[in-house]
């Protein structure tokens, strides 16, 4: 098991761990936040899905998912449409133009990732995706799990005693 340091080393790299976050939502088009960015890539990976799946998928409350969605529309890069089993959901579902802004962002990502990591080897990039698959599969998918707290550390130990001597008056 790692030592306490290392997870304490752990944590302040994926705090900063923004950085690499903040440099990928850059180099989106100025219409197209990071969470229009990650519906968008959401519904490329999964294809054609009701709201409520996406809103679990982005780990966020269903009014979140609306507003993404209600951009993205208003732009035409997807469509909602009622959903046959259940005419009180929406199926969201990529346009062509959402298909084509979905691809350059993807271009975009790739290219940046490349400029950075260019002095990277081929192994030392796989042992990269290799480490974050395990470490998102050890976190689960986040959703319907409820957050736990991690247990208090425990107590430090009393100081020791000091050995005291009693004069007794004579």
């Amino acid at each position: 098991m790692a030592a306490q340091t290392q997870y304490e080393e752990l944590a302040r790299q994926l705090s900063a761990f923004g950085v690499v976050k903040r440099d990928l939502g850059r180099i989106t088009p100025a219409d197209c936040s990071p969470g229009s960015a990650a519906v968008l890539t959401l519904l490329g990976r999964h294809g054609d899905m009701r709201m409520s799946n996406l809103s679990e998928l982005l780990a966020v409350d269903m009014s979140v998912t609306s507003r993404h969605v209600a951009h993205l529309a208003e732009r035409g890069w997807i469509d909602r449409s009622p959903d046959p089993a259940d005419k009180r959901s929406r199926i969201v579902r990529l346009t062509a133009e959402g298909r084509a802004v979905l691809a350059e962002l993807s271009r975009r990502s790739v290219a940046l990732l490349a400029e950075r990591l260019g002095d990277w080897t081929d192994d030392e990039i796989g042992q990269l995706i290799r480490l974050m698959t395990r470490l998102r599969a050890s976190f689960g998918d986040c959703r319907g799990a409820p957050h736990r707290t991690p247990p208090p550390a425990p107590p430090p130990p009393p100081p020791p005693l000091l050995h005291q001597t009693t004069r007794t008056p004579a």
